[in-house]
């Protein structure tokens, strides 16, 4: 893969309520900072990702925009292969697409077959290969990951894709997963951190993230593949389980977690800091947290 996002990127939720010119503000701080890359989230009532990411990579010069996650039943396999291609064209090296095939419980309620998902990646992946393009074709070709979490969507990843791009997970899928792609592959896993000295707001702060995914199944077996069991993906999550998925201390404590994915084969790390306020943007935490991970 010729695009290099570094070692250490940023996983922002917070984008999708901001602004634009919030959002070109913030993208541009990131980008100063040193964070080799930004992330933000699709699913649907969330900002399109293709428009998002335009706005994005055009208030910025060299951080990597990537999609996290691209949700394939918002559009169909042409119209992702062309907005990935009109980005890629545009900013060349500069964007990822993220895909992936969401959640029985988000696609659902909107009308949408939600039904196995392995041979529906395949299959999408398929029609993106095949599908037309009268634009100029991005040099280089636009990278693309899967939100891949257990082994037959790894292998797909490996199949197919440039790596994967795996979301609320410890550091023991980090470890598994890398054994699944093998080397050559991108493996970037997303890290929820929580930057305080308190543990005992830290971990309010970590509960108040875990109970949405744990309500997804996907991230329930995922868990249990892992060698959680039932108690621990109940109620919001163990203490255990909330301790694995989200970081909580200072900035040591965070790093140390950082580096614990790259030793287990993580490329690239997206840190989402989670705060209290649902007013602000999570800049201050990106700022302090800065100098310590861009060094791993």
């Amino acid at each position: 893969m010729q695009l290099d996002p570094g070692r250490v990127g940023a996983w922002l939720t917070g984008f999708v309520s901001l602004t634009a010119k919030q959002s070109i503000e913030a993208v541009q701080e990131i980008e100063e900072l040193g964070y080799g890359s930004a992330w933000y989230p699709e699913a649907f009532g969330t900002k399109e990702c293709f428009s998002a990411g335009g706005l994005l990579l055009g208030a910025t010069s060299r951080i990597i925009i990537g999609t996290g996650i691209a949700n394939l039943w918002a559009r169909n396999a042409v119209a992702m292969a062309n907005g990935a291609r009109t980005l890629g064209e545009a900013y060349p090296g500069r964007f990822l697409l993220g895909l992936g095939v969401s959640h029985a419980e988000q696609v659902g309620p909107h009308g949408l077959p939600y039904a196995k998902p392995i041979s529906t990646m395949r299959t999408y992946l398929d029609d993106m290969e095949a599908a037309p393009f009268f634009g100029r074709e991005p040099e280089p070709s636009v990278p693309i990951v899967l939100a891949a979490l257990r082994p037959k969507m790894l292998e797909l990843a490996t199949e197919r894709t440039e790596g994967a791009h795996p979301y609320f997970v410890p550091v023991e899928h980090t470890r598994r997963s890398r054994e699944i792609l093998g080397s050559g592959k991108l493996l970037a896993p997303e890290q929820a951190v929580v930057l305080s000295d308190d543990p005992a707001k830290a971990r309010e702060i970590a509960r108040s993230h875990t109970p949405f995914y744990l309500g997804l199944e996907n991230y329930r077996k995922n868990l249990l593949w892992l060698g959680y069991d039932e108690a621990d993906v109940a109620d919001g999550g163990s203490d255990r389980l909330v301790d694995d998925v989200v970081a909580m201390g200072g900035v040591d404590v965070i790093a140390a977690r950082v580096r614990a994915h790259l030793d287990a084969g993580a490329d690239h790390v997206c840190i989402q800091p989670l705060i209290a306020e649902q007013d602000r943007f999570p800049l201050a935490e990106l700022r302090e947290l800065a100098p310590a991970l861009l060094g791993l």
